[in-house]
């Protein structure tokens, strides 16, 4: 057997290096050992190295190694040559990376090791141990952790929040879009699986192609080992016609209380540069990682500038070379750092299986090796995804699985005697933090199918279909975002946010109704309020104007428990016609609005009044409706907001659409120990743009159960 073949051409890169400057063995030539040579070649140039050998069983040529490199098929033949390399470059398959980094450890030599280390988190803690009593440095090639400019982000942070020009760290997001074509997956057996053959092969984009992403967002999140991870949730599909994951979320919770989202593609139209942001409480950085360019964004409320700096980059085997001499003090991508990616990995590995995106949902681009699946608005979604620390199934992505719900409304439509879905109850136990999670009504849809909700949208986050919100409650925000307080008179980020949880459920048997017992729950887990929701969907059908469509009555009561309650708003907090707080509608994207009362029209006519009823008639568009439904979803519809309350509305359409009512306007309410207050809306939904006089007759015959006047009873 020819194990070992010399070339007899004049170049030798060994010969240029001094005996003393350490001999690096390449294991894997080809692929992205191709890399690792033009590297090799460098730094034996600049006699940092000498190449004492390659291993690949398919030599790639003399013209690609450099002539006389001695070449062995295998790592046993090596080992028999007895030549003692200082540094081994492992460079080969993922599956292969454990076995031959355990025979690489015996040598002595320090190991240079490509992403990820291991195909499974068993072997890497295996191989971690190893490493440890080798007393051996072992660099992973997560070449990005080699930018300086991730130390320039730590520095960011390094002073304090006072110090920084985006305040303190809050949240991290990686983002991907990235295109891969069929000739990419068909370049190896192993590419795009997730098993093979029994062996674990882990190649989906989160851990091979955009695996650098997800890396420099843990280190900047300050998760680096193992135990720095809490919890890692997992979002994954598949358009490539492949076993692994191509377009994903993975959301992973650190022990520094620090969130990352990734959310990652290979099937977007066109390829962009990746980037992590980085969110801080007064502003942002954008870290394009692969160019390592910093952006810094601050809060443009005290008038910095944004700037932006492009960086050098260390490279990390010359980074191991130094480590080795004593020059540099640390590896800057050791096998102890890569923990927390290799916990991300392993709930990847363990989980289900990627969900298989349907043809009819892609667009396909390309022919033959060039084919590739394009996802239609991927980018939307990734940037959603990140924004709201939420995965595609959350965000209602078409392609994506159901969110997590407690049930359904239907009704039998007037017109075609069917039964259709028009509205479905969210837990929202799958809502971030920060956003307050809480049950709400979600893809409500008119009679002819016209999306009219939008729930975590890019703008507003923490903006949740249909229900009940409020931003203060005893300092605490059940509403989602930042929260405006008196001091600061302004908008400021505080661990502050409270949750609402069911307690209990009951749909009528019709579907059609719901009661539903709620807690309202502070930062601190102390129960403060109490909940009772009724809401009652019934089809209308107006005869006069020829309108049909369904009436949803929504009611609700707030019990304070042990304590007096005191509910307020940005408006009881200073901030002019910030009222907000209560029952809130966030309506999609809305074209060519017409808001009107009996007596009032426009946006900043009717917002603050305390008209009977207001109307809502747009063209509405909805980023949930994908190509499978495409025709669909999108149209003219009238929405009519009546309550006899008295709360003043609140009403928004040039910066958001979106309608609700206030219960505390400009002054808090206050609720002493068990007291309660309640409340009650009607909203008429109908398909089609309704004018003023046409509004108005609808409101009058189904706005009250008394068809008396225009106004909502008491329930």
């Amino acid at each position: 057997m020819n194990q070992q073949t010399t070339a007899t051409a004049a170049k030798d890169e060994s010969s240029a290096s001094p005996p003393t400057a350490p001999a690096v063995v390449l294991v894997g030539l080809n692929g992205f050992g191709r890399q690792h040579l033009a590297n090799i070649e460098r730094l034996a140039g600049e006699e940092k190295i000498r190449f004492l050998a390659g291993i690949d069983p398919k030599d790639p040529g003399s013209q690609v190694r450099g002539e006389n490199t001695r070449i062995f098929n295998t790592f046993e033949a090596f080992l028999e040559s007895g030549l003692k390399p200082d540094i081994i470059i492992i460079s080969t398959p993922i599956s292969t990376h454990a076995d031959l980094a355990m025979k690489a450890l015996a040598t002595g030599a320090d190991l240079y090791l490509e992403k990820p280390p291991t195909a499974t988190l068993g072997q890497y803690e295996t191989l971690l141990d190893a490493a440890q009593a080798a007393g051996v440095n072992v660099q992973v090639g997560f070449q990005a952790l080699g930018s300086l400019a991730l130390q320039a982000v730590s520095e960011l942070f390094g002073a304090g929040a006072e110090n920084s020009p985006i305040g303190a760290l809050r949240a991290v997001g990686a983002s991907g879009n990235w295109l891969r074509t069929t000739g990419y997956y068909n370049r190896s057996p192993w590419a795009g699986h997730r098993q093979l053959n029994g062996v674990e092969i882990a190649d989906g984009v989160v851990t091979n192609p955009l695996a650098h992403a997800v890396a420099s967002a843990l280190r900047i999140a300050g998760a680096q080992r193992s135990g720095d991870v809490v919890s890692v949730t997992t979002d994954l599909y598949h358009a490539h016609q492949i076993q692994a994951d191509d377009t994903s979320v993975v959301k992973v919770q650190t022990n520094t209380g620090i969130p990352l989202t990734a959310a990652l593609t290979v099937c977007a139209k066109e390829q962009q540069d990746p980037w992590i942001t980085i969110y801080g409480t007064e502003g942002s950085a954008i870290l394009y990682y692969t160019r390592d360019e910093l952006v810094i964004r601050p809060n443009p409320d005290f008038g910095r500038p944004e700037t932006s700096q492009t960086f050098s980059r260390v490279n990390l085997l010359e980074n191991l070379v130094d480590v080795r001499s004593g020059t540099a003090p640390q590896l800057l991508s050791s096998l102890e750092s890569a923990g927390a990616f290799m916990r991300v990995l392993e709930e990847i590995r363990t989980g289900s299986e990627p969900a298989g995106i349907q043809e009819e949902q892609v667009i396909p681009a390309g022919e033959g090796e060039e084919f590739h699946p394009v996802i239609p608005n991927i980018e939307h979604f990734i940037n959603r995804s990140v924004a709201a620390q939420s995965d595609f199934s959350s965000l209602g992505a078409p392609w994506a699985a159901e969110p997590e719900s407690s049930g359904k409304f239907t009704l039998e439509n007037p017109s075609t005697e069917q039964k259709q879905t028009v509205a479905r109850l969210r837990t929202g136990k799958d809502i971030s933090v920060t956003n307050s999670p809480r049950p709400f009504l979600d893809e409500l849809k008119t009679m002819g199918g016209v999306h009219i909700s939008d729930q975590q949208p890019l703008d507003h986050t923490w903006h949740l279909g249909v229900g009940v919100a409020l931003q203060d409650v005893n300092g605490n925000n059940f509403w989602g975002g930042r929260t405006y307080t008196r001091a600061d008179s302004r908008y400021v980020w505080r661990q502050d946010h409270g949750h609402i949880r069911t307690v209990a459920n009951s749909f009528a048997p019709s579907g059609s109704s719901l009661s539903s017992q709620l807690e309202w729950v502070s930062h601190q887990q102390h129960v403060l309020l109490d909940e009772q929701r009724i809401v009652d969907f019934r089809a209308f059908n107006h005869q006069s104007t020829g309108a049909t469509g369904w009436i949803m009555d929504f009611t609700f009561s707030l019990s304070a428990r042990e304590e007096s309650v005191s509910i307020g708003s940005p408006g009881s907090n200073g901030r002019f016609n910030g009222g907000y707080g209560g029952f809130f509608w966030r309506l999609p994207k809305a074209n060519n609005p017409d808001i009107f009362t009996e007596t009032a029209s426009g946006e900043e006519q009717v917002h603050g009044s305390r008209s009977p009823w207001l109307a809502f008639a747009a063209e509405f568009s909805s980023d949930a409706v994908g190509l499978a439904q495409r025709g669909t979803g999108h149209g003219e519809a009238t929405l009519i907001f009546c309550s006899d309350d008295g709360d003043p509305w609140f009403v928004r359409s040039s910066g958001y659409p979106g309608v609700g009512s206030s219960l505390a306007w400009d002054a808090p309410l206050i609720l002493e120990p068990g007291a309660s207050m309640a409340r009650h809306l009607r909203v008429l939904v109908a398909d089609g743009r309704w004018s003023g006089p046409a509004a108005s007759s609808i409101a009058q015959e189904y706005g009250s159960d008394s068809q008396e006047d225009g106004t909502c009873p008491q329930r």
